[in-house]
């Protein structure tokens, strides 16, 4: 049978190796076959041991938030990726960035560029959801108060130290909509702090959308 009808089933995350070797079962060095699938742009490695649908097979192949899932995980986009996704900043996004309860890491791959910063549990946990981009295509985003309070934790050097500094940080620097801040669940994000780094700069923050 054509690869391309072979892998259209899953077409909706990338592949494991064990799934590639038992799609490929039939033939007598399936290992060498996923090295020809990808010489051809039937295929395309993102990494050792995990692929997504090449050009070739005419398969759009899985969404890029889907992806940062999978490559590094357990993770969830985050950041201006996340911050991006939900309309909050203007700014498109070149990398996919994610937050991760392992150690940082990076990626160049094929399909783009994606990072991964470190979060302590349990405030890893809060804050997240699985958000449908495309019909049968599922990947973990932060909620925008989520994705705002990792923005403010991972910014290197960055203390709030009053609502004027945080309001320019928040409407000048990244450049979110005060409507949009006004819609934010307070009271959850509140909730989050007692585990979370920056606890000063995260109370800075409630405090200041509080008189928004």
């Amino acid at each position: 049978m054509d690869f391309k009808y072979l892998i259209r089933p899953y077409n909706n995350a990338p592949l494991t190796r064990h799934v590639m070797l038992d799609m490929l079962k039939d033939y007598k060095r399936p290992n060498d076959k996923i090295s020809e699938l990808i010489k051809n742009g039937d295929l395309i490695s993102l990494k050792k041991g995990l692929y997504i649908p090449g050009i070739k097979t005419d398969l759009t192949g899985p969404e890029l938030f889907v992806i940062a899932n999978h490559l590094w995980g357990p993770s969830y986009v985050s950041l201006e990726s996340a911050l991006s996704y939900w309309g909050l900043i203007p700014e498109r996004v070149y990398e996919v960035s994610s937050i991760t309860i392992k150690l940082s890491k990076k990626y160049k791959t094929p399909k783009g560029r994606f990072s991964y910063r470190f979060m302590p549990s349990p405030y890893y946990s809060f804050g997240i959801k699985s958000v449908e981009l495309s019909p049968g295509q599922v990947a973990v985003v932060a909620t925008p108060e989520k994705a705002l309070c990792d923005k403010i934790i991972t910014t290197v050097g960055l203390v709030l130290r009053s609502p004027a500094q945080t309001r320019d940080f928040l409407l000048d620097d990244l450049r979110i909509d005060p409507e949009w801040l006004r819609k934010f669940n307070i009271d959850e994000l509140r909730s989050w702090i007692e585990d979370a780094p920056k606890k000063e700069s995260l109370r800075m923050l409630v405090k200041t959308l509080e008189k928004l």
